[in-house]
Formats: C-alpha cells, sequence, structure tokens
C-alpha cells in the first residue's frame, strides 16, 4: 500500500506545484490588463478563477497520462503495487472525478457565474445604485443561459450510445435500455455530450485565435519593433503636414466667407487625425524614456532565439497534425465511428519523440505539460493581437492596463471553451501516446518450423507499445481519452477542424509574413480611445 501511495503521489505533487504556479499567473495576467478606471473586485475575481478552471484543466492531462504510464515498468508488466486491478481502478477513478470536477466548474462558469457577473456589470448605472435592480435583471439574462445547459444535459443524457442486439426489441425495452445507460454511467453520457457541445465552440475560438498565434507570436518576436526615435520623427513630420493641411483650409475663409460642406467635413477629419498624432507623441516620449523599453531592446538577441524556436515548434506541431488527419483519413475505420484508428500506421514525429524521451524520467511528461503550455499561450497571443471579435464587428480589444471588466470575462470564457479542444489537439499530434502514455505489454509469438520428420511450434514473449489492438486487460486508456471518444459524431467534427486549423495556420503565416514591424506603442493609442483614459494611463507611465 505504501507503494502506491509513493507512485500516485508523484503525478499529483508536481500537479500541486502547477497549481500553484497557475494561481501566482492568473492573479498576474488579469492585474496586468485589467483597466485601471473600470476595475470591478467581482469581474477581477471571477476572471482570475474562470482563468485558472482553463489551465487546471489542461494540466490535468499530463497527469493522466503520468499515472497510467506509472503503472508499468518498461518490460510491459504490471508493477507490483499495479498488479491488483481494483487499485488500478481506484487510480482511474481518481483522475475521473477530478475531470468530474473540473468539467463541472466549466459548465457552471460558461453557463452561470460569467454570465451572471457579466450581464451585473452592464446593468451597473452610476446614477442609479439599486443592487437588487441589477441583481434581477443580470438572473434574468443568466436564466436563458441556464435553460440551455439544461437542454443540452438533457439531450447527453438519452443520446442512445448502444443500440440493442435485438432489432425486435419492443420501444419499452429501448427505453429501458437508455434509463439502464444513464444509471450506469452516473451522468457521464449527459457531462460529456454538455462538453463536448462546448468543445465545437472552443473549436471554433482555436482555429481562429490559436492558428493565428502560432504564426503571429514568433514573427513578432523575430521582427521585433520599429525604433522609437524614428517613429517619433516621422510623427513629428505627420502633424506637420496636417497642420499644414489645417492652415490652407482655414485660409479659404480669411474674408469672412463661410467654408464649404466639403471643406468643414475635411477640417474635421484632419482635427480628429492631429488629436491622434499628438496623442502618440505623448506616448513616444515616454516609451523614448522608458527604461523597459532600453532592457528590451537589449534582449533583442534572446527574442530572435525565441521567436526561431517558436516557429519551428510551430511547423512540428503542424506537421505532427497533417500526419494524424492523414493517418485517419487512409486506415481509420471509417466516418461513423468518428475516424478511430487501431495503430500509427504513418510515422508521426512528435508521437515517437514522447515515446522516445519516456526512456528518461520525466522529460515526455515535461514536454506533453510543455506542449500544453504552448497551446494555451499562443492561444492568448492570439486573443491579445486579434481582440474579441463578434464576425466583423470587434466587440473589445485586449490591451494592458486598459482591458475593460466585460472584455475580461469575454476572454477568460473564450479561454475555457478553448482549453477543452485543446485536449482533442494533443491527441491529434501524438494520439497513440496521449491514449495509453509509455505503457508497453507482452505479446506472445508462436515460431513454427519444420525438421525433416515433424513440425516444431516455439513460443516467446515480445513487448509491444500499447494500442488499441492491444488486449483490454493489459493496457489502461487515460481518462482524457475516454471523454474524447464518448460520441463518434463529435470526432467527425474535431477531425475536419483539424484541417481547418492547418489551413487557417498557413493563411496566417503567410499574413505575418507581409506585415511590417510593430509600431513600439501598438494597441496603445486607438482611434475610439477617450482622451481621459489616455491622460489616465499617461499618468500611471509617470509614476
Amino acid at each position: 500500500m505504501g507503494s502506491v501511495l509513493t507512485e500516485s503521489v508523484w503525478g499529483w505533487s508536481i500537479f500541486s506545484l502547477v497549481l500553484l504556479a497557475i494561481l501566482v499567473f492568473c492573479w498576474t495576467y488579469i492585474r496586468r490588463y485589467q483597466s485601471q478606471q473600470e476595475s470591478e473586485v467581482v469581474s477581477t475575481i471571477t476572471a482570475i478563477c474562470a482563468l485558472a478552471v482553463a489551465l487546471i484543466t489542461s494540466s490535468l492531462l499530463p497527469v493522466d497520462i503520468f499515472l497510467v504510464s506509472y503503472m508499468k515498468d518498461s518490460r510491459g508488466s504490471y508493477k507490483e503495487w499495479a498488479a491488483d486491478n481494483i487499485t488500478r481502478l481506484n487510480i482511474e477513478d481518481t483522475v475521473l472525478y477530478g475531470y468530474y470536477t473540473l468539467y463541472s466548474i466549466i459548465l457552471l462558469c460558461v453557463f452561470l457565474w460569467i454570465p451572471f457577473v457579466y450581464f451585473y456589470y452592464e446593468e451597473k448605472e452610476d446614477d442609479d445604485p439599486n443592487k437588487c435592480s441589477q441583481v434581477k435583471n443580470a438572473l434574468k439574462y443568466t436564466l436563458g443561459f441556464v435553460f440551455v445547459c439544461s437542454i443540452l444535459l438533457l439531450i447527453g443524457a438519452f443520446v442512445p450510445l448502444s443500440i440493442p442486439a435485438n432489432q425486435n426489441s419492443t420501444e419499452w425495452e429501448k427505453v429501458k435500455l437508455l434509463f439502464e445507460e444513464l444509471g450506469s454511467s452516473h451522468g457521464l453520457a449527459a457531462l460529456t455530450f454538455s462538453i463536448s457541445t462546448l468543445t465545437l465552440i472552443g473549436m471554433l475560438a482555436v482555429i481562429t485565435y490559436t492558428a493565428y498565434g502560432m504564426s503571429a507570436l514568433p514573427l513578432n518576436l523575430i521582427r521585433g519593433t520599429r525604433s522609437v526615435v524614428y517613429e517619433r520623427l516621422q510623427n513629428t513630420e505627420d502633424l506637420e503636414e496636417v497642420e499644414q493641411q489645417m492652415e490652407r483650409i482655414k485660409s479659404k475663409c480669411i474674408d469672412g466667407r463661410p467654408l464649404s460642406a466639403g471643406d468643414r467635413r475635411a477640417l474635421q477629419k484632419l482635427q480628429e487625425k492631429l488629436r491622434n498624432l499628438k496623442r502618440r507623441d505623448r506616448h513616444l516620449e515616454t516609451a523614448e524614456r522608458s527604461c523597459w523599453l532600453k532592457f528590451c531592446c537589449a534582449l533583442r538577441p534572446l527574442k530572435i532565439a525565441l521567436g526561431i524556436f517558436f516557429i519551428l515548434v510551430a511547423l512540428l506541431f503542424i506537421i505532427a497534425l497533417f500526419l494524424s488527419n492523414l493517418d485517419k483519413a487512409l486506415h481509420s475505420v471509417g466516418f461513423d465511428s468518428g475516424f478511430i484508428i487501431f495503430e500509427t500506421n504513418l510515422a508521426n514525429p512528435l508521437n515517437e519523440l514522447l515515446l522516445i524521451l519516456q526512456t528518461v524520467f520525466p522529460l515526455d511528461y515535461i514536454l506533453i505539460a510543455i506542449i500544453t503550455v504552448y497551446l494555451v499561450f499562443t492561444s492568448m497571443a492570439g486573443i491579445r493581437n486579434m481582440g474579441i471579435w463578434f464576425f466583423w464587428i470587434r466587440l473589445y480589444k485586449i490591451r494592458p492596463g486598459r482591458t475593460r471588466p466585460q472584455a475580461l470575462l469575454f476572454l477568460c470564457m473564450i479561454l475555457l471553451l478553448m482549453v477543452l479542444h485543446t485536449s482533442y489537439m494533443i491527441y491529434s499530434l501524438a494520439p497513440q501516446y496521449v491514449m495509453y502514455g509509455s505503457q508497453k505489454y507482452q505479446e506472445q509469438v508462436n515460431h513454427t518450423s519444420f525438421d525433416s520428420r515433424q513440425e516444431i511450434s516455439n513460443a516467446t514473449w515480445v513487448t509491444k507499445m500499447c494500442d488499441a489492438k492491444a488486449p483490454e486487460d493489459q493496457c489502461t486508456v487515460t481518462r482524457t481519452y475516454l471523454f474524447l471518444h464518448k460520441f463518434w459524431f463529435f470526432n467527425v467534427v474535431y477531425y475536419f477542424g483539424n484541417w481547418a486549423f492547418i489551413a487557417v495556420f498557413l493563411i496566417g503565416l503567410i499574413v505575418s509574413c507581409c506585415k511590417g514591424k510593430r509600431s513600439v506603442i501598438e494597441g496603445e493609442v486607438d482611434d475610439d480611445d477617450s482622451d481621459l483614459s489616455d491622460d489616465d494611463l499617461m499618468e500611471r507611465h509617470r509614476v
């Protein structure tokens, strides 16, 4: 029993350290981006907790793989403490309950907590401090989300996962089978269907933001930003040119004649442009004196090295994803099975790398954790660069020190949905490893030889990597895989979503290569920013 605790504590101890690091990161990230003018305690706490739940859920995957892999030794035999099937089942249930808890919290955040806080803040009025009215209106809108969640749970509970063997069975027997199946799964089907539905939305966000972030983040690091001195000089020239244009228009009415309608519109546009140029000049002046900017310039070689490393990692991901999808297209069981493959037929570089690293503990678990973190961070980079859009309308911008509470809540909502799809993305990158980890099993191989008089049969034991063809009692499937493949029709959509992800990444890579260097104050000055918020930001920079 002591060995069991020792082995399992390894995985959960690492998970606890990661949990602490996640909480610190979430607090720092939200505090860095939230607007100091419009910050609210409730929205800040909600954003931090929601972001933490998203990252904690993604960090459970390496622990899941670690625990199932650690049950076996390098020869494919169960370790002494894991020889008992009940012991293995208890460990698997621990991970399963972890997923139950986190996925339930995600449903709570997406359908109740975040919508309520969002609408509560939207209903806030400075001249009407009636809290009861705010709560009542927020609950009214939130009930719509709760209704949608209830529908998803009911559909998931009664979707048939198996068909009665007897095709002549009555309708009552079929309904009875559904109830028995629901009772035996303890609501797993209902929860999985709801999570899978949210994962489809997360897939759209991953295709939009993560694919772009994987191309934009490394290229931005490699290109760097424009020189602040040159940019300020160019801005000064633009200022002088706009002032000259305004003087030419004003000179038309020097004798008292009124300006034409076209001249008045042109003068108004020039005044707005002049106001923005003056604001840019103030920001550039502050940036020119910034010690942080000078420190970042000193780290320029490191940024270039990181950018090259990140683009190589992104290309490795795309190649692995392409080969995995191609393998499914050529060798899967079929469309109606969700493109499930029994074994890896095409060499997947990432899957092979993980299997090689598993010989040196714990390099493979470190790599799978890095992959998870990389996908989450590129997702955050994509959202930060693009902002939050609804079709062609940009709803919110994500900027340091100036992000509205509603935008932070939207950001965390999107990240929650994207993290759900991240698990399937990692499965697509390394299907065999995510399904079984580094588990091996022993298979008996019979060799037949003939001498001059009789036939001789010899049997030898061969150690193989676990795959879908392995005996069920010899390999333990990760809980993540069971959640991902509960409903085959969702896997079909995920399969085509992977192709869309590859296409968007390539398009984003071409667009990012065609772009020039970013402004050193990119995102700090926009046309729709108020002068009041701009002055407040400049005051904080001076402090």
